[in-house]
């Protein structure tokens, strides 16, 4: 990875702070975007430790907030004249509705319209890189996606429905993105980690939440071993050219969320959102 620049969100604990580490053990220079500002120094801390890396730079950032997202872009591409991978990580769900100051549903806000809004203000900076990889964490928890309705305004509200509606448009955002990048020097890959155990349905779930905590529970895969493919395909020359692809345990796998069509009205969609 020597001298590759990583930007990876959401990097303050779970599969992000292991991305992180992945990538600074393999000697990048690693930008850990974070909202959280004393978790990240903590999780910098520890992969300095345990990696011998010098190279570790916290940036704060929140990415339900595009205005924060953007001066996060401006102050990166300020310091650094090429960003080599982005790994979209950052995500969230709530047990009840919550909605951001610009009235959007936070889990959209943050787990799709921050990616699309973080990739897009990038992509300068990753063109002038070439090659260069994006790699997005979506999940195979992933279902129930209305264009009309993202942000459950008509809809009862369901936690872990809106965490998999918006985990369905990771997917299928990347393959409207790697369309558009087609012969740029620059990929887009989506994955899925496993069945980490991170507790994130654990409390106020509701029944499906429970059902979802009981299933990342059993497999009991930890937060490292869910990073190994975002690692690998952020990394390695196995990859190297390939996109628009879905990936887990570092092999492609189906999607069963590929429309064009659909894909188009969602990326019309999340430009409008963003403005």
């Amino acid at each position: 990875m020597t001298p590759k620049v990583c930007v990876v969100t959401g990097a303050s604990d779970g599969i992000g702070k292991e991305i992180a580490r992945g990538l600074a053990a393999g000697g990048a220079y690693v930008i850990l975007a974070c909202r959280n500002l004393a978790r990240a120094e903590v999780a910098r801390d520890d992969i300095a430790a345990t990696t011998g890396s010098v190279s570790l730079e916290i940036r704060q950032v929140d990415f339900a907030a595009p205005a924060s997202i953007r001066a996060f872009v401006a102050e990166i591409a300020e310091a650094h004249p090429r960003i080599d991978v982005l790994v979209n990580n950052a995500g969230m769900w709530s047990p009840t509705r919550r909605t951001t100051a610009e009235g959007v549903e936070l889990t959209w806000a943050t787990n799709m319209l921050g990616y699309f809004l973080t990739t897009a203000l990038l992509l300068p900076r990753l063109a002038a890189s070439v090659p260069a990889r994006i790699v997005s964490v979506a999940s195979n928890l992933a279902y129930g996606l209305d264009l009309g309705d993202v942000g459950f305004e008509r809809r009862d509200y369901e936690g872990v429905a809106a965490y998999a509606q918006s985990k369905q448009a990771n997917r299928m955002w990347t393959w409207a993105l790697a369309r558009r990048l087609r012969g740029t020097g620059v990929t887009a890959n989506a994955l899925h980690p496993g069945g980490v155990s991170t507790g994130i349905f654990r409390k106020g779930g509701g029944v499906l939440g429970w059902l979802a905590h009981a299933a990342t529970a059993v497999t009991g895969r930890s937060a490292r071993q869910g990073a190994d493919t975002a690692v690998w395909l952020a990394a390695s020359a196995d990859v190297e050219g390939r996109s628009g692809l879905y990936f887990t345990d570092r092999a492609e796998i189906r999607c069963e969320f590929r429309d064009e069509p659909q894909e188009e009205l969602l990326w019309a969609l999340c430009e409008r959102m963003v403005g």
